[in-house]
C-alpha cells in the first residue's frame, strides 16, 4: 500500500514519499541568529517537551529526552546543536504511522537514530552524518514507524541496543 504525503522531518528538513513512491525533499528556510544557537535549546521560539526513555537491550539504559511532537519541532530537531550529552537524545513523536526519512542539513553533530513502533520495538537503527550543503543524504528506515530516537552517533552500539530491542517512553 502506498500512502500519499507521508513525511518525517527532523534535523533540518523534511523528506516526503509521494503517492507514486518518489521521494522528494524540501527545507524550511531559516536564518538563525546567535540567540538561536545555544547548546541546550536551538531557538527561543521552539520549546521542546521533556521526558525519559529506558532502552531495553543487553542491559537497561536511561536516556533524558527532549520531545518533538509538532511539525515545527520535528522539522527543527537537533539542528544547530554543538553537542548532545552522552545519555541524552531527542524523540520524534508522529501523529500516525510513517515511513519518511530523516535529513541532516544544518545538523552539526553525528547522530544515530532508532526507528520504533507504538509498542516500542526498534525496527531499524541508522548512523547519520552532518550535512553542510545540498544535496544532503536522506536516511530512510525502509520500515513503517511511529517514533524515532536520535542520540549521539554510536551510542546504541555502546549501550548494546539493537534492532528488535525495545524503548519504553515516559513523556
Amino acid at each position: 500500500m502506498v500512502v500519499a504525503g507521508l513525511w518525517a522531518g527532523a534535523c533540518g528538513g523534511e523528506a516526503e514519499t509521494t503517492a507514486d513512491g518518489d521521494r522528494a525533499t524540501s527545507r524550511a528556510k531559516r536564518t538563525p541568529t546567535e540567540e538561536q544557537t545555544p547548546k541546550t535549546k536551538p531557538s527561543p521560539s521552539i520549546d521542546f517537551g521533556h521526558g525519559t526513555a529506558v532502552l531495553h537491550g543487553a542491559s537497561d539504559v536511561r536516556v533524558e529526552l527532549e520531545v518533538a511532537r509538532t511539525a515545527e519541532q520535528r522539522a527543527f530537531g537537533l539542528m544547530l546543536r554543538e553537542e548532545l550529552a552522552p545519555e541524552a537524545g531527542m524523540v520524534f513523536v508522529f501523529p500516525g504511522a510513517t515511513s519518511g526519512g530523516f535529513y541532516m542539513k544544518d545538523t552539526l553533530i553525528p547522530l544515530s537514530i532508532a526507528f520504533f513502533d507504538d509498542k516500542g520495538e526498534i525496527l531499524k537503527i541508522l548512523d547519520m552524518v552532518p550535512c553542510k550543503r545540498e544535496p544532503c543524504k536522506i536516511y530512510y528506515p525502509d520500515a513503517i514507524y511511529t517514533r524515532a530516537l536520535e542520540v549521539n552517533k554510536a551510542a546504541f552500539d555502546r549501550w548494546e541496543v539493537t534492532t528488535g530491542d525495545s524503548i519504553e517512553l515516559d513523556l
